[in-house]
């Protein structure tokens, strides 16, 4: 004989269809409500830092910002309460935003000022793709991190490259130019090798002698080269996992939440984790 269930198992397993049901209407429209009150409390939070505004609706910004803490903080325990495995979801990325988007205003109370670190609650707006649930955008994304992944050895063997040129370069202008021209110390003259690099350009320190406008144009254009190699890097990888994916032609769904995976060789579905057809 089938076990009855709970009252406390039927309300968790609706729980989990509207937190994490991305395909049903309710789940959609949960998701939407939400990202709106992300988007309304990161907006309070920029207001409450103009003087003007904040001088005079001070009081009735942090009523709003509280009232949406509250709601994050029951959403948060709802998602714990709801899954098989919590702590899975606890110590997973959007776990973790979850949790630091409800911990600054309560730290708050302690520590004056904290609240202003909730502005990280913009990075639930990663939630987008998943409400989307768009699979072309699913797919690009899945082929951008494995370009990033593939290429990042090279990456942090560049950056090493431009970390040791960088000293290099700042040490040979303060010895060029001195203290006179306003390049102090090393580390100064480092500070101004980076911001000319990157091509930002301040102006605070600039050299004068003609050696060093000589060097300062060389690095010049050596920056854009170097702007230009990590781009390249992560392009190339881009190309090669596009060609690896090629397979990405049909369309299978699956029978139990419906979802559309767009991959000939997928064995399971990516949302419930469901067999799908061979065919």
């Amino acid at each position: 004989m089938k076990k009855r269930k709970s009252q406390y198992e039927i309300f968790r397993e609706k729980v989990k269809i509207i937190l994490y049901g991305t395909n049903t209407i309710l789940g959609r429209m949960f998701d939407l409500v939400l990202l709106g009150l992300i988007l309304l409390s990161v907006l309070l939070i920029m207001l409450d830092t103009v003087q003007g505004i904040n001088s005079k609706y001070h009081q009735q910004l942090i009523i709003c910002e509280w009232i949406i803490t509250i709601f994050f903080t029951i959403e948060y325990i709802l998602r714990i309460i709801s899954i098989q495995k919590p702590v899975k979801y606890i110590f997973s990325f959007y776990g973790i935003i979850d949790l630091l988007a409800v911990l600054p205003m309560y730290l708050s109370i302690f520590f004056p000022g904290a609240s202003i670190l909730s502005i990280v609650r913009a990075l639930r707006f990663l939630r987008l793709f998943k409400i989307l649930h768009i699979p072309q955008i699913n797919h690009q994304s899945l082929q951008l991190k494995e370009a990033i992944e593939a290429s990042k050895e090279k990456i942090l063997v560049f950056i090493y490259f431009v970390l040791i040129s960088t000293v290099i370069i700042g040490t040979i202008m303060y010895l060029v130019e001195g203290r006179e021209s306003g390049f102090t110390s090393i580390p100064m003259a480092i500070y101004w090798t980076i911001v000319t690099l990157t091509t930002v350009g301040y102006g605070d320190i600039s050299p004068q002698t003609p050696l060093g406008q000589f060097i300062a144009a060389f690095v010049m254009i050596l920056g854009y080269g170097i702007i230009a190699v990590p781009t390249g890097i992560v392009t190339a990888e881009f190309a090669k996992s596009s060609l690896r994916n090629n397979s990405v032609s049909g369309k299978k769904t699956c029978k139990k939440c419906q979802s559309q995976v767009h991959f000939d060789n997928a064995k399971y579905c990516y949302e419930c984790g469901t067999e799908l057809p061979n065919n």
